[in-house]
């Protein structure tokens, strides 16, 4: 099948490439001229595991294309992708001027036939606006069908290529045939595709992900009453997983949720329901909490250099907002930085993936490192922003001997308290006892 994805971020680089390796014929279309070239040549612009294999293989084998041209890339294409970004406007509302933007102009491009499907994330109702638009400008048949992606970073090829589930919003059975079809080779061992209309496929994408991050402030919540009442969140958790309603996952505490994801399609929710004269009163809560857990260890930090952290040097570890990822936004270790640098601190940082996206956003105002024992050289203390996988078993002699003061302070939990205690460290996490 010949498809074309219009935006090569995120959403839509990963989809155009594992669409291409299930044998399609895909095409990319996206304005920034620099990254065109860039992925026409064979250089993938953004970080994410096991895609680059994937990306290399499909453009050399002529599968996977890139251009600037719209009417060019959609050119014999049965289904036409929208993964343009939505970002928040300062209401909270997702903007939609891009993705209007490309109906507009595909309202005056189409000849034939053609579904044209919304992969972003996007507010209750856009799929109507999309076929307003075109519709005024295009008279043919065409459809419009909401197609939400459901894709985790760090593990986004395995979501798509292998979904638990796969939702499609479409009122028209010919749209449906078509769809069944470009995703029959990625549910084959028996996932669901499940249809529906297109509101309610739109609204299942904030739902659910409105869900995951009311679950982690609700963790984070009852992490905050184990250290008031002398109680272990791990304990609590590991007790509160093996229910099978709850479930094991989304159940770590830690500095709040961040990224492209989470804080954006809270808040769009939260707006949309206001729209509608309807106050959204746990999601405005879950807002807050994750607002003041980005910073729940500054108090320890505080108490424990009594009250003085002008002059102090803070080694940082990890600034993307989750793992395997590089993508730096609503991360918390960004709020930690400028919390700490408000008090007079300094912070020299490490991350495996993300620090050249902190570079073109701090530029100087933090120190880089080159690894993560590098980061600690001259430093009064280490925070733990992140959880990599390399920071979960460091040496930690050499991590005391490196220190001003054996002291960490650790946003993910990834330590055992007792072994902390055992080598010597004041060690501070999320839930669990103080070692001082």
């Amino acid at each position: 099948m010949k498809i074309a994805v219009v935006g090569t971020g995120y959403v839509g680089l990963v989809s155009g490439t594992c669409f291409s390796e299930a044998g399609n014929d895909v095409t990319c279309i996206d304005i920034d001229q620099e990254k065109v070239q860039k992925l026409s040549a064979g250089q993938i612009t953004i970080y994410e595991p096991g895609l680059e294999k994937l990306f290399l293989r499909n453009v050399r084998e002529g599968r996977l294309r890139f251009t600037t041209a719209l009417e060019e890339g959609i050119q014999g294409a049965e289904i036409i992708f929208l993964a343009l970004p939505t970002p928040p406007d300062e209401d909270g509302s997702a903007d939609l001027r891009y993705i209007i933007g490309v109906a507009r102009q595909l309202g005056q491009l189409l000849t034939e036939y053609k579904v044209i499907v919304d992969k972003s994330t996007v507010p209750v109702g856009t799929a109507d606006l999309v076929r307003e638009e075109i519709a005024k400008h295009y008279k043919g048949e065409f459809d419009v069908v909401s197609n939400p992606e459901f894709l985790r970073e760090g593990v986004a090829v395995d979501d798509f290529m292998k979904p638990d589930r796969v939702v499609i919003g479409t009122t028209s059975e010919r749209a449906r045939k078509v769809m069944g079809e470009i995703y029959a080779p990625f549910v084959r061992q028996g996932n669901p595709v499940i249809f529906m209309d297109e509101r309610s496929a739109e609204l299942t994408k904030y739902a659910a992900n409105s869900f995951l991050a009311t679950k982690i402030s609700f963790m984070n919540e009852i992490a905050r009453l184990c250290e008031k009442m002398d109680a272990d969140v791990d304990m609590v958790r590991i007790g509160m997983g093996a229910d099978d309603r709850i479930g094991k996952r989304f159940l770590f505490p830690g500095i709040g949720y961040g990224g492209s994801c989470f804080p954006k399609d809270v808040q769009a929710l939260v707006k949309s329901s206001r729209d509608l004269s309807y106050d959204f009163r746990i999601l405005n809560a879950v807002m807050d909490v994750n607002k003041a857990q980005k910073l729940h260890l500054m108090p320890a930090i505080r108490e424990y250099y009594k009250g003085d952290l002008k002059g102090k040097t803070f080694a940082l570890w990890g600034l993307a907002f989750k793992p395997n990822t590089d993508d730096i936004r609503e991360a918390p270790a960004l709020s930690m930085i400028e919390a700490l640098q408000a008090e007079g601190a300094s912070v020299t940082v490490y991350d495996p993936e993300a620090m050249i996206n902190v570079k073109r956003l701090l530029g100087d105002k933090v120190q880089y490192a080159a690894s993560p024992y590098e980061a600690l050289e001259q430093a009064d203390g280490l925070l733990i922003a992140t959880e990599w996988n390399e920071f979960r078993t460091p040496d930690f002699d050499r991590i005391k001997a490196a220190l001003k003061q054996p002291v960490i302070f650790d946003g993910r939990n990834l330590f055992d308290v007792k072994k902390l205690a055992e080598k010597g460290f004041s060690y501070f996490s999320i839930g669990r006892p103080a070692v001082k």
